[in-house]
């Protein structure tokens, strides 16, 4: 793999970092965390006309016909100012499932609405009993004359009560003894749907929702019926490394941070960062950083190449979620007792990371993954 970016990604890194900084600075988190909404409809709008939100569209569906290494740059600096809104759920998750396992007609109207804006998805994967993975999946989608019949209970997913569309994992009746899994397009405003936003520790806006024998059209499932299950094992990958990316550009933005606050606070009359402990953290903080950015590229190129990478993203998965735990707490640790105040952007970072770390499965749950890989 060559990691050196071409001439197009390198543009794509520099103009969005210097829109989001602009537009998008770490204090809108902040001044949004109390929105019902949690976004900023004039900035979702400004990214859309940049192209962003059809990064990985096709051309022939108004995209910009990118790949997913694209998508993880724009990811990264997103991660880099704690960037709120619906980008993450309708675009690494709801494009990605579309561009996998829809219809040609599914595409044709679909992708041009997520790639102007016009659309927000959501996915709704896990549920009480299931934290991780697709096993013990309760949520029924069960055949019903010409179409099919919803119920089933799912835990935070991500800004469904802003979506347009709710993209449901679900299994049958005999799915639920061992069969397979199907994708299932809902329409929130089905009044069998009911949404209840949930308190979340880095004020990104997550949902119970609730399917009470919701009407599922024939035509709105993804893929055949009860064979969704290699595209949510896909969806799981692209979770995952899109969080890593995520991460990547958050502790950067926080390594960064400290290594300017240690060479200007000043104690005993010299930096901070004169000190050989600081300067033993802050070592630590870059090889945790750039452990962290190597996975989660390599990862990331292997997805866009159509290369297997399972292994990839829970390799990239398991070090970034502990290697943003560490840099977060560093960091806090440098900046001292300032960093814990609200009006500080440390605390956001570290909230951040720590959601990200268990979104997609945690640590543990990716290494038993890689080890299970090992041996079979």
């Amino acid at each position: 793999m060559d990691f050196e970016l071409t001439k197009e990604q390198k543009i794509i890194r520099s103009s969005a970092r210097e829109f989001l900084r602009k537009e998008c600075p770490v204090s809108l988190m902040r001044e949004l965390k109390d929105d019902p909404n949690g976004y900023d409809p004039a900035l979702w709008r400004k990214m859309a006309d940049l192209g962003w939100h059809g990064i990985m569209i096709p051309e022939a569906c108004n995209g910009m016909g990118g790949s997913f290494l694209d998508l993880a740059i724009l990811l990264e600096a997103m991660g880099e100012v704690c960037c709120p809104g619906p980008f993450f759920s309708s675009i690494v998750m709801g494009a990605t499932s579309i561009l996998r396992a829809g219809s040609d007609a599914q595409k044709q109207n679909l992708l041009p609405r997520l790639a102007s804006g016009e659309l927000i998805c959501s996915m709704a994967l896990t549920e009480p009993g299931n934290w991780y993975g697709l096993d013990n999946i309760h949520t029924r989608l069960d055949p019903d004359g010409d179409g099919f019949i919803l119920n089933g209970n799912k835990l935070f997913v991500e800004n469904a009560h802003i979506s347009d569309l709710i993209l449901c994992v679900a299994g049958s009746e005999e799915a639920v003894a061992g069969g397979g899994l199907s994708l299932a397009l809902v329409d929130r405003k089905n009044p069998g749907v009911r949404c209840t936003p949930l308190e979340t520790l880095s004020f990104e806006k997550h949902c119970r929702v609730v399917f009470d024998n919701v009407r599922i059209p024939r035509e709105n499932i993804l893929g055949a019926f009860g064979a969704a299950g290699k595209t949510a094992e896909y969806l799981l990958e692209v979770g995952a490394v899109g969080k890593c990316a995520e991460m990547v550009g958050g502790i950067g933005a926080v390594f960064e941070k400290t290594v300017s606050h240690a060479k200007n606070r000043k104690q005993f009359g010299k930096s901070i960062g004169s000190f050989q402990a600081v300067q033993h953290h802050c070592a630590n903080m870059e090889v945790d950083v750039d452990g962290a950015r190597f996975l989660t590229y390599q990862a990331a190129w292997k997805i866009a190449k159509g290369i297997p990478a399972a292994m990839d993203a829970s390799m990239a998965k398991a070090w970034t979620s502990e290697a943003a735990r560490r840099v977060t707490a560093l960091g806090h640790q440098i900046h001292g007792a300032i960093s814990f105040c609200e009006e500080h952007d440390m605390h956001l970072f570290y909230r951040k990371a720590k959601a990200c770390e268990t979104a997609f499965g945690d640590g543990g749950f990716h290494l038993e993954k890689i080890a299970g890989n090992l041996v079979s």
